[in-house]
Order: C-alpha cells, then structure tokens, then sequence
C-alpha cells in the first residue's frame, strides 16, 4: 500500500537525520561565538501579524481559523515574528538587539516545480546595527557559519534592494510599467526586462540604463562602471553604500563576494544591501538575506535590521558534493567556483 504525504514534504531517516543535527549544531556554535541568542518562535502566527510585512502576498502561508474565527497562518519566515518579539518583548532594550534560530518555516508550493512546502532554516537577525557595519557583521558571520561547517566553494552575491526602484523613481516611470519590470528583475529574466524597457517609449540612454544595469556582475570594478556609466544619486548612493560595506570586511570575506547590481528580493521589506549564498553543487540559492530598516517601524518599534537564512537541506547536499568531489580526488582546484572576486580599497577598517 502506498501512503503519501503532501506535496512539498518528505521524510527524513535517521542516517539523513544525524548528519543535518551535526550541521546544525556547527551552525549553532558560530552563532554563539558571535553573541547571538537563540530564540524560538510559535509556528503559528496571526496573519494580521505576517500582514505587515507583506510576506503573506510573497509566500502564501497555510490558513486555519482557530476555535474563535481568528485567522491563523503557519509562518513563512522568521524575520517577521522576531520583528513581533522585540516590539513587544524588548520594547525598552538598548540596541543591537542579536538573535539566531534553528526552526522550519512553511511555504505554498507549485507542485510540478519540486518546490518545498516546509523548510528548516537556520539564520540570524541583528537589530539595530545600522548600515554599513551591521551589514558588514551579518556578511562576516555568514562566512564563519559556512565555514564552520565545512563548505569549501561557496560565493555571496551581494546588491542592493533599493538600487533599481530608485532609478525607476528617477526616470519617472509608471507604476503600471514599474511592476513588470521589477517582476522580471526579481526571475532574473533579463530577456523578459530588455522587451518590457523597450515598450516604455523613453530615452535611448535611460532605456539602455534600465535595461543593462541589473546585468553588471563581478568584482569592485562592477561599481566603477556603475558609478561612472549613470551619474545618477539612486545609483550613486547605492555603489557608494555596497563600496563602504567591502571597506569593513575581513579580505577573506570580500573575497567571497560577487557584485551584482541586477540582485533583487522578493520580499517588500527589504530596503538596502541584499545578499545570497551560491555553491556550484546547487541550481539555487542555499542562503539569502538583506537589510529591512523599515520593517521594525511597521511594529512599533523603529530600528535599523539586518539578516539572513540558510536552507539546512540545500546547505547538506552542498556538503555532500564537496565530500564526493574529495572522494573522487578531483582536488581543491576542482572545488573553485570561477566567479570574480569582489574588493574595494582599504580606507577603512571596523573596530571588530
């Protein structure tokens, strides 16, 4: 007899099991080392409260009505119920605030698409450590997690949320217009983006700017062409902000990092730097996150934020291919991913 489970889930066996505690327990130890707490949240939150970070119309979560009609959803995120927690919980505590969490979040799927219904994330949230050092001190903690765990070949790319609606503002483009473009922009679907900024009827060079900025990816010298290819304040202030973020991070850091100018987010929160996580083993992202200096407002309590999550599973698989490759005796040669590095002069250090 044949009993399914919903679609989007599995079951983990014990082998599978043991190895993704051993990861989360490395995990866990670079988030203590780093001062982070580690806190726990209900599964299920009021979808008044999901609401105010929109993740409910990115990431449907599942809907239950509880014994008094009141609207419940399974979380989609954990960004959103810290955010609940320190409003309410740590409403008179001096920042940053530094938290950390090992615990499933739940997503509606397509089907057909093999897509995940239930995750389990390990991340972090600093609150109230503004831009660039904050920024600067989640990118560095997400390099020690990894490589506390042994991953050899990762890379961060790393943009900014705020960089192409900004030049839309600038270029006064209509709203109509602007949520196609931003559609594409967030699928990476380049080819989609040049046709959409083609039908706009503006400027030749404003078109040629819409159309190829979000394409700049690679080293420091993605900002100077940036930079000196617009002359725009959006773009401006953008570059300046991703430049002074590689100022502040250790050179092993920054060599990890891949600008991308095109890097976009799903989420409406996220207001500044973006960044995700890559391994050749995968076809997706293993990780992302970015600054969401708004959303703490939307609370009750306005503060500067910035994190990010980690899919364990997605993280195990790229595990296991390195120790395949190393098996094979490929060499560390053949673990490189062949992506620019990214670095930025050293006017600056943090005091960290």
């Amino acid at each position: 007899m044949i009993h399914p489970i919903p679609s989007g889930t599995r079951d983990v066996l014990p082998d599978e099991l043991r190895e993704l505690r051993a990861i989360e327990e490395r995990i866990r130890a670079a988030f203590d080392d780093a001062g982070y707490g580690e806190i726990a949240t209900p599964a299920l939150e009021f979808e008044t409260v999901l609401a105010r970070g929109n993740v409910a119309a990115t990431h449907p979560s599942h809907r239950f009505l509880d014994e008094h009609g009141t609207v419940l959803v399974l979380r989609s995120d954990m960004t959103l119920p810290i955010a609940r927690v320190v409003a309410t919980r740590y409403a008179t505590t001096e920042p940053p605030l530094r938290f950390c969490y090992v615990a499933p979040v739940y997503r509606t799927v397509r089907p057909a698409r093999g897509q995940a219904r239930e995750l389990r994330q390990a991340g972090v949230e600093l609150i109230g450590s503004g831009a660039p050092d904050g920024t600067a001190e989640a990118l560095s903690l997400l390099c020690a997690t990894l490589d506390a765990v042994g991953l050899g070949r990762y890379r961060i790319g790393l943009g900014d949320a705020s960089l192409y609606p900004s030049l839309l503002d600038g270029l006064g483009v209509p709203d109509d217009a602007r949520d196609e473009l931003l559609t594409h922009l967030v699928a990476r679907d380049f080819v989609a983006l040049e046709r959409a900024v083609a039908r706009l009827g503006i400027g030749g060079s404003d078109a040629a700017l819409l159309a190829t900025l979000p394409q700049l990816r690679g080293g420091v010298e993605v900002l100077e062409r940036a930079a000196a290819g617009t002359g725009t304040s959006a773009v401006e202030t953008a570059v300046g902000g991703i430049r002074r973020v590689l100022e502040r991070v250790d050179d092993a850091v920054a060599a990890r990092v891949i600008l991308d100018l095109g890097l976009s987010a799903g989420l409406d929160y996220y207001t500044g730097a973006v960044f995700e996580v890559y391994d050749p083993a995968l076809g997706s992202p293993l990780g992302a996150g970015g600054r969401y200096d708004e959303l703490l407002g939307r609370f009750g309590r306005p503060l500067p934020a910035v994190g990010f999550a980690l899919d364990l599973e997605f993280l195990h698989q790229a595990l296991m291919r390195e120790e395949q490759l190393r098996d094979s005796g490929e060499g560390a040669g053949a673990m490189e991913v062949e992506m620019p590095a990214a670095r930025a002069p050293r006017t600056r250090r943090s005091g960290r």
